[in-house]
Protein backbone atom coordinates (compact mmCIF):
# COMPACT_ATOMS: atom_id res chain seq x y z
CA UNK A 1 0.00 0.00 0.00
CA UNK A 2 2.80 2.43 0.81
CA UNK A 3 4.51 1.97 -2.34
CA UNK A 4 1.44 2.48 -4.05
CA UNK A 5 0.84 5.50 -2.18
CA UNK A 6 4.53 6.27 -3.08
CA UNK A 7 4.34 6.06 -6.94
CA UNK A 8 0.84 7.81 -7.17
CA UNK A 9 1.63 11.17 -4.98
CA UNK A 10 4.99 11.63 -4.44
CA UNK A 11 7.63 13.09 -6.62
CA UNK A 12 9.93 10.29 -8.69
CA UNK A 13 12.84 10.55 -7.73
CA UNK A 14 15.91 11.68 -10.15
CA UNK A 15 17.79 8.99 -12.24
CA UNK A 16 21.16 8.29 -10.80
CA UNK A 17 22.70 5.96 -13.34
CA UNK A 18 22.83 7.66 -16.85
CA UNK A 19 23.39 5.20 -20.15
CA UNK A 20 26.20 5.99 -22.81
CA UNK A 21 26.58 5.53 -26.62
CA UNK A 22 30.34 6.41 -27.09
CA UNK A 23 30.18 5.72 -31.11
CA UNK A 24 32.81 5.99 -33.74
CA UNK A 25 30.95 9.33 -35.23
CA UNK A 26 28.37 10.45 -32.82
CA UNK A 27 27.68 9.66 -29.35
CA UNK A 28 24.51 9.73 -26.92
CA UNK A 29 23.46 9.91 -23.55
CA UNK A 30 20.00 8.82 -21.80
CA UNK A 31 18.57 8.23 -18.26
CA UNK A 32 15.50 5.67 -17.49
CA UNK A 33 12.93 8.42 -15.97
CA UNK A 34 11.50 6.41 -12.52
CA UNK A 35 8.32 6.46 -11.91
CA UNK A 36 7.09 6.52 -16.02
CA UNK A 37 9.37 4.20 -17.38
CA UNK A 38 10.45 6.64 -19.86
CA UNK A 39 13.58 7.19 -21.66
CA UNK A 40 14.76 10.70 -21.97
CA UNK A 41 17.79 11.00 -24.78
CA UNK A 42 19.46 14.23 -23.10
CA UNK A 43 20.55 17.02 -25.53
CA UNK A 44 23.49 19.32 -25.49
CA UNK A 45 22.71 23.29 -25.27
CA UNK A 46 21.15 23.78 -28.56
CA UNK A 47 18.97 20.39 -28.18
CA UNK A 48 21.02 18.12 -30.46
CA UNK A 49 20.70 14.46 -28.82
CA UNK A 50 23.28 13.27 -30.55
CA UNK A 51 27.39 15.16 -30.11
CA UNK A 52 30.05 14.62 -33.07
CA UNK A 53 32.47 12.03 -31.51
CA UNK A 54 35.34 14.97 -32.38
CA UNK A 55 37.96 16.53 -30.26
CA UNK A 56 39.59 20.00 -30.80
CA UNK A 57 42.38 20.87 -29.05
CA UNK A 58 43.56 24.51 -29.09
CA UNK A 59 45.38 27.37 -26.77
CA UNK A 60 42.08 27.83 -25.56
CA UNK A 61 41.22 24.48 -24.43
CA UNK A 62 39.95 21.20 -25.27
CA UNK A 63 36.36 21.70 -27.18
CA UNK A 64 34.32 17.94 -28.11
CA UNK A 65 31.21 17.36 -30.08
CA UNK A 66 29.69 19.98 -32.15
CA UNK A 67 32.28 22.40 -30.87
CA UNK A 68 35.14 20.04 -31.92
CA UNK A 69 34.26 19.46 -35.43
CA UNK A 70 33.27 23.62 -35.85
CA UNK A 71 36.99 23.90 -35.54
CA UNK A 72 37.72 20.94 -37.68
CA UNK A 73 37.99 23.32 -40.79
CA UNK A 74 40.59 25.51 -39.18
CA UNK A 75 41.85 23.23 -37.05
CA UNK A 76 42.04 19.87 -38.76
CA UNK A 77 45.96 19.19 -37.37
CA UNK A 78 44.52 19.30 -33.97
CA UNK A 79 41.15 18.04 -34.29
CA UNK A 80 40.64 14.15 -33.62
CA UNK A 81 37.47 11.98 -34.73
CA UNK A 82 36.95 8.13 -35.15
CA UNK A 83 39.42 7.77 -32.18
CA UNK A 84 37.04 4.31 -31.03
CA UNK A 85 38.93 2.64 -33.45
CA UNK A 86 41.77 2.55 -31.81
CA UNK A 87 40.97 2.63 -28.08
CA UNK A 88 42.55 -0.57 -26.34
CA UNK A 89 43.73 -2.61 -29.85
CA UNK A 90 47.45 -2.66 -30.59
CA UNK A 91 49.05 -2.23 -34.10
CA UNK A 92 52.03 -3.83 -35.61
CA UNK A 93 53.87 -0.84 -36.92
CA UNK A 94 52.68 -0.63 -41.20
CA UNK A 95 49.11 -0.36 -39.97
CA UNK A 96 50.52 1.99 -37.17
CA UNK A 97 52.24 4.47 -39.69
CA UNK A 98 49.27 4.64 -42.16
CA UNK A 99 46.96 5.31 -39.46
CA UNK A 100 49.27 8.15 -38.04
CA UNK A 101 49.20 10.29 -41.30
CA UNK A 102 45.50 11.12 -41.06
CA UNK A 103 46.34 12.40 -37.28
CA UNK A 104 48.32 14.88 -35.56
CA UNK A 105 52.20 14.36 -34.46
CA UNK A 106 51.12 15.27 -30.49
CA UNK A 107 50.50 12.63 -28.35
CA UNK A 108 47.39 11.67 -26.92
CA UNK A 109 45.94 8.26 -26.36
CA UNK A 110 42.55 7.20 -27.01
CA UNK A 111 40.92 6.61 -23.84
CA UNK A 112 41.80 10.54 -23.58
CA UNK A 113 39.91 11.17 -26.30
CA UNK A 114 37.33 9.36 -25.24
CA UNK A 115 37.27 10.67 -21.41
CA UNK A 116 36.43 14.41 -23.12
CA UNK A 117 33.43 13.02 -25.08
CA UNK A 118 32.32 10.99 -22.20
CA UNK A 119 32.78 14.02 -19.65
CA UNK A 120 30.92 16.39 -21.95
CA UNK A 121 27.63 13.81 -22.10
CA UNK A 122 28.21 13.82 -18.42
CA UNK A 123 28.20 17.18 -17.68
CA UNK A 124 24.65 17.50 -20.33
CA UNK A 125 22.88 14.97 -18.23
CA UNK A 126 23.69 16.68 -14.82
CA UNK A 127 22.56 19.94 -16.27
CA UNK A 128 19.36 18.79 -17.30
CA UNK A 129 18.90 16.00 -13.77
CA UNK A 130 20.12 19.18 -11.86
CA UNK A 131 22.55 16.56 -9.47
CA UNK A 132 25.66 15.74 -10.04
CA UNK A 133 26.29 11.94 -11.40
CA UNK A 134 29.09 9.67 -11.09
CA UNK A 135 27.76 6.54 -12.47
CA UNK A 136 26.74 5.21 -15.60
CA UNK A 137 26.37 1.97 -18.00
CA UNK A 138 28.16 2.18 -21.45
CA UNK A 139 27.85 0.30 -24.27
CA UNK A 140 30.56 -1.36 -26.79
CA UNK A 141 30.30 -3.52 -30.31
CA UNK A 142 30.10 -7.18 -29.61
CA UNK A 143 33.63 -7.67 -31.22
CA UNK A 144 35.52 -5.75 -28.23
CA UNK A 145 37.94 -7.86 -26.83
CA UNK A 146 38.60 -7.79 -23.03
CA UNK A 147 41.48 -5.27 -23.22
CA UNK A 148 39.22 -2.83 -25.37
CA UNK A 149 36.38 -2.89 -23.10
CA UNK A 150 39.07 -2.10 -20.34
CA UNK A 151 40.35 0.71 -21.87
CA UNK A 152 36.57 1.73 -22.26
CA UNK A 153 36.18 1.76 -18.82
CA UNK A 154 39.11 3.46 -17.86
CA UNK A 155 38.22 6.69 -20.79
CA UNK A 156 34.97 6.71 -18.63
CA UNK A 157 37.09 6.89 -15.23
CA UNK A 158 38.74 9.69 -16.45
CA UNK A 159 35.97 11.40 -17.39
CA UNK A 160 34.60 10.74 -13.35
CA UNK A 161 32.60 7.93 -13.88
CA UNK A 162 32.46 4.33 -11.94
CA UNK A 163 30.90 2.16 -14.92
CA UNK A 164 28.25 -0.35 -13.33
CA UNK A 165 28.30 -2.45 -16.40
CA UNK A 166 29.43 -2.62 -20.17
CA UNK A 167 26.27 -3.91 -22.21
CA UNK A 168 26.97 -5.05 -26.34
CA UNK A 169 25.73 -2.30 -28.96
CA UNK A 170 23.57 -5.04 -30.70
CA UNK A 171 22.10 -6.41 -27.25
CA UNK A 172 21.12 -2.50 -26.59
CA UNK A 173 19.37 -2.26 -29.43
CA UNK A 174 17.41 -5.08 -29.14
CA UNK A 175 16.38 -3.78 -25.66
CA UNK A 176 15.18 -0.89 -27.28
CA UNK A 177 13.01 -2.29 -29.39
CA UNK A 178 11.79 -4.22 -26.60
CA UNK A 179 13.01 -7.77 -27.44
CA UNK A 180 14.30 -8.82 -24.38
CA UNK A 181 10.66 -9.04 -23.36
CA UNK A 182 9.33 -10.66 -26.37
CA UNK A 183 8.98 -14.06 -27.71
CA UNK A 184 11.91 -13.82 -30.26
CA UNK A 185 14.78 -16.57 -30.68
CA UNK A 186 17.01 -15.47 -33.87
CA UNK A 187 17.51 -11.40 -33.97
CA UNK A 188 19.30 -9.74 -36.97
CA UNK A 189 20.94 -6.68 -35.39
CA UNK A 190 22.04 -4.53 -38.67
CA UNK A 191 24.29 -1.21 -37.30
CA UNK A 192 24.81 1.38 -40.21
CA UNK A 193 26.38 4.45 -38.86
CA UNK A 194 28.22 7.22 -40.59
CA UNK A 195 31.91 5.28 -40.89
CA UNK A 196 31.44 1.93 -40.42
CA UNK A 197 28.56 -1.34 -41.00
CA UNK A 198 28.39 -4.20 -38.09
CA UNK A 199 25.80 -7.12 -38.48
CA UNK A 200 25.27 -9.16 -35.79
CA UNK A 201 23.19 -12.40 -35.14
CA UNK A 202 21.55 -12.91 -31.48
CA UNK A 203 19.90 -15.73 -29.94
CA UNK A 204 17.76 -14.84 -26.99
CA UNK A 205 16.71 -17.84 -24.86
CA UNK A 206 15.06 -16.39 -22.06
CA UNK A 207 16.46 -13.39 -21.03
CA UNK A 208 19.55 -14.29 -22.09
CA UNK A 209 21.59 -12.84 -25.24
CA UNK A 210 24.16 -15.00 -27.10
CA UNK A 211 25.84 -12.87 -29.78
CA UNK A 212 26.00 -16.05 -32.49
CA UNK A 213 28.11 -14.57 -35.56
CA UNK A 214 29.28 -11.00 -36.32
CA UNK A 215 30.02 -9.67 -39.61
CA UNK A 216 31.12 -5.50 -40.86
CA UNK A 217 32.61 -3.38 -43.18
CA UNK A 218 34.73 -0.78 -41.07
CA UNK A 219 35.00 1.56 -44.00
CA UNK A 220 31.40 2.00 -44.85
CA UNK A 221 28.35 4.55 -43.95
CA UNK A 222 26.54 7.97 -44.27
CA UNK A 223 29.99 9.11 -44.97
CA UNK A 224 30.80 7.12 -47.83
CA UNK A 225 27.21 7.79 -49.15
CA UNK A 226 27.47 12.00 -49.22
CA UNK A 227 31.27 11.07 -50.51
CA UNK A 228 29.29 10.18 -53.60
CA UNK A 229 26.80 12.87 -53.92
CA UNK A 230 30.04 15.69 -52.72
CA UNK A 231 31.77 14.21 -56.14
CA UNK A 232 29.11 14.85 -58.16
CA UNK A 233 28.18 18.14 -57.05
CA UNK A 234 31.48 18.98 -57.46
CA UNK A 235 31.94 17.90 -61.18
CA UNK A 236 28.14 19.73 -61.33
CA UNK A 237 29.84 23.16 -60.79
CA UNK A 238 32.80 22.49 -63.14
CA UNK A 239 30.53 21.78 -65.97
CA UNK A 240 28.54 24.71 -65.44
CA UNK A 241 31.25 27.76 -64.65
CA UNK A 242 34.47 25.88 -66.28
CA UNK A 243 36.68 25.14 -63.09
CA UNK A 244 36.07 23.11 -59.92
CA UNK A 245 36.08 24.77 -56.46
CA UNK A 246 39.01 24.51 -55.15
CA UNK A 247 38.32 27.01 -51.78
CA UNK A 248 38.37 24.93 -48.56
CA UNK A 249 35.34 27.14 -47.33
CA UNK A 250 33.58 26.45 -51.28
CA UNK A 251 33.81 22.86 -50.67
CA UNK A 252 32.87 23.34 -46.60
CA UNK A 253 30.15 24.63 -48.00
CA UNK A 254 29.09 22.35 -50.69
CA UNK A 255 29.75 19.29 -48.07
CA UNK A 256 27.11 20.84 -45.42
CA UNK A 257 24.62 21.26 -48.25
CA UNK A 258 25.09 17.85 -49.61
CA UNK A 259 25.02 16.19 -46.29
CA UNK A 260 21.65 18.52 -45.41
CA UNK A 261 20.26 17.14 -49.00
CA UNK A 262 20.80 13.31 -48.63
CA UNK A 263 19.26 13.67 -44.97
CA UNK A 264 16.47 15.50 -47.01
CA UNK A 265 16.05 12.88 -49.50
CA UNK A 266 15.17 10.19 -47.22
CA UNK A 267 11.54 11.68 -47.02
CA UNK A 268 11.41 13.50 -49.94
CA UNK A 269 11.98 12.33 -53.74
CA UNK A 270 14.07 15.62 -54.83
CA UNK A 271 15.67 18.06 -53.05
CA UNK A 272 17.33 22.02 -54.52
CA UNK A 273 20.57 22.88 -53.79
CA UNK A 274 21.39 26.82 -53.54
CA UNK A 275 25.02 27.40 -52.45
CA UNK A 276 27.14 30.55 -53.02
CA UNK A 277 30.92 29.48 -54.09
CA UNK A 278 33.66 31.90 -54.61
CA UNK A 279 35.46 30.58 -58.08
CA UNK A 280 39.01 30.62 -58.81
CA UNK A 281 38.88 31.98 -62.47
CA UNK A 282 41.54 33.28 -64.95
CA UNK A 283 40.20 36.02 -66.92
CA UNK A 284 42.52 38.49 -68.95
CA UNK A 285 43.56 39.81 -66.01
CA UNK A 286 44.95 36.75 -64.61
CA UNK A 287 44.11 35.06 -61.66
CA UNK A 288 40.50 36.45 -60.15
CA UNK A 289 37.78 35.34 -58.25
CA UNK A 290 33.77 35.12 -59.61
CA UNK A 291 31.26 34.74 -56.84
CA UNK A 292 28.51 32.73 -58.19
CA UNK A 293 25.33 30.70 -56.68
CA UNK A 294 25.04 27.16 -57.81
CA UNK A 295 21.88 25.76 -58.24
CA UNK A 296 21.06 22.24 -58.67
CA UNK A 297 18.31 19.54 -58.39
CA UNK A 298 19.30 16.24 -56.64
CA UNK A 299 16.80 13.64 -56.98
CA UNK A 300 16.78 10.47 -54.66
CA UNK A 301 16.77 8.32 -57.79
CA UNK A 302 20.26 10.24 -58.58
CA UNK A 303 21.50 9.43 -55.29
CA UNK A 304 20.56 5.65 -55.32
CA UNK A 305 22.60 5.43 -58.83
CA UNK A 306 25.45 7.26 -57.01
CA UNK A 307 25.91 4.82 -54.49
CA UNK A 308 24.17 1.43 -56.32
CA UNK A 309 27.36 -0.55 -55.63
CA UNK A 310 28.11 0.76 -51.77
CA UNK A 311 24.35 -0.47 -51.03
CA UNK A 312 24.64 -3.58 -52.43
CA UNK A 313 27.96 -3.88 -50.66
CA UNK A 314 25.15 -4.45 -47.16
CA UNK A 315 24.56 -7.62 -48.00
CA UNK A 316 27.56 -9.85 -48.13
CA UNK A 317 28.01 -9.20 -43.95
CA UNK A 318 24.11 -10.28 -43.44
CA UNK A 319 24.75 -13.45 -45.62
CA UNK A 320 28.64 -14.20 -43.52
CA UNK A 321 26.28 -13.95 -40.59
CA UNK A 322 23.63 -16.36 -41.42
CA UNK A 323 26.16 -18.91 -42.58
CA UNK A 324 28.30 -18.93 -39.80
CA UNK A 325 25.21 -19.19 -37.69
CA UNK A 326 23.95 -21.60 -39.42
CA UNK A 327 20.72 -20.18 -40.27
CA UNK A 328 18.89 -19.87 -43.30
CA UNK A 329 17.08 -16.32 -44.21
CA UNK A 330 13.70 -17.86 -42.80
CA UNK A 331 14.37 -18.78 -39.79
CA UNK A 332 15.31 -14.93 -38.13
CA UNK A 333 12.66 -14.01 -36.49
CA UNK A 334 13.47 -10.02 -36.02
CA UNK A 335 15.84 -7.38 -38.13
CA UNK A 336 16.44 -5.02 -36.02
CA UNK A 337 17.50 -1.29 -37.86
CA UNK A 338 20.41 0.64 -36.09
CA UNK A 339 22.60 4.02 -37.66
CA UNK A 340 21.13 7.13 -38.84
CA UNK A 341 21.90 5.29 -42.17
CA UNK A 342 19.56 2.88 -42.55
CA UNK A 343 17.11 5.35 -42.62
CA UNK A 344 18.10 5.18 -46.43
CA UNK A 345 15.04 3.89 -48.57
CA UNK A 346 16.84 2.24 -50.76
CA UNK A 347 18.52 0.29 -47.81
CA UNK A 348 15.38 -0.64 -45.88
CA UNK A 349 14.20 -2.04 -49.38
CA UNK A 350 17.26 -4.16 -50.14
CA UNK A 351 17.04 -5.73 -46.85
CA UNK A 352 13.08 -6.23 -47.00
CA UNK A 353 13.80 -7.93 -50.47
CA UNK A 354 16.55 -9.88 -48.96
CA UNK A 355 14.64 -11.68 -46.04
CA UNK A 356 11.14 -11.52 -48.35
CA UNK A 357 9.98 -8.97 -44.79
CA UNK A 358 10.06 -5.47 -43.40
CA UNK A 359 12.43 -4.81 -40.66
CA UNK A 360 11.37 -3.60 -37.52
CA UNK A 361 11.68 0.23 -37.35
CA UNK A 362 9.66 1.16 -34.50
CA UNK A 363 12.82 2.75 -32.61
CA UNK A 364 14.30 6.22 -34.18
CA UNK A 365 17.75 4.02 -35.46
CA UNK A 366 19.88 7.16 -34.50
CA UNK A 367 19.08 6.58 -30.44
CA UNK A 368 18.41 2.61 -30.49
CA UNK A 369 21.56 1.82 -28.53
CA UNK A 370 21.78 4.53 -26.07
CA UNK A 371 17.39 3.82 -25.78
CA UNK A 372 19.00 0.41 -24.77
CA UNK A 373 21.32 1.57 -22.70
CA UNK A 374 19.38 3.89 -21.14
CA UNK A 375 16.99 0.65 -19.72
CA UNK A 376 20.05 -1.01 -18.54
CA UNK A 377 21.18 1.86 -17.19
CA UNK A 378 17.77 1.98 -15.10
CA UNK A 379 17.57 -1.50 -14.16
CA UNK A 380 20.87 -1.06 -12.79
CA UNK A 381 19.83 2.24 -10.55
CA UNK A 382 16.98 -0.25 -9.10
CA UNK A 383 14.70 2.26 -10.89
CA UNK A 384 10.85 1.65 -10.81
CA UNK A 385 8.65 0.29 -12.79
CA UNK A 386 11.07 -2.41 -12.56
CA UNK A 387 12.33 -3.55 -15.91
CA UNK A 388 13.59 -7.26 -17.77
CA UNK A 389 17.08 -7.38 -17.31
CA UNK A 390 18.94 -8.26 -20.46
CA UNK A 391 21.51 -11.18 -19.60
CA UNK A 392 24.56 -11.60 -21.81
CA UNK A 393 26.01 -14.84 -22.11
CA UNK A 394 29.72 -14.24 -22.94
CA UNK A 395 31.08 -15.65 -26.28
CA UNK A 396 35.01 -15.96 -26.28
CA UNK A 397 35.20 -18.05 -29.40
CA UNK A 398 33.71 -14.85 -32.01
CA UNK A 399 35.34 -13.06 -34.50
CA UNK A 400 34.14 -10.60 -36.85
CA UNK A 401 34.08 -11.05 -40.39
CA UNK A 402 35.55 -8.10 -42.12
CA UNK A 403 34.66 -6.58 -46.03
CA UNK A 404 36.24 -3.65 -46.02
Amino acid sequence: VFGQYTIQYLPPPKPRVIGLDLGTTFCSVGVFQPGTGEIEVIGDDKGHKSIPSVVSFTPNGVFSGHEGQELSDINPQNTIYDAKRFIGKIFDQETLDNESARYPTFTVTPEFIGSRLLLKMKKMAEKQLGIPIDKAVISVPAEFDERQRNYTIRAANLAGLDILRVINEPTAAAMAYGLHKAEVFNVLVVDLGGGTLDVSLLNKQGDMFLTRAMAGNNKLGGQDFTQRLLQYTIERVRQQYGVPPTLKEDIHLLRQAVEAAKLNLTQEPHVHLRVPLHLQTTGANGAQEEKVLFQEKLTRELFEELNADLFQKILAPIETVLIEGHLEKEEVDEIVLVGGSTRIPRIRQLISQYFGKEANTSVDPDLAVVTGVAIQAGIMGGSWPLQVSAIEIPNRHLHKTNFS
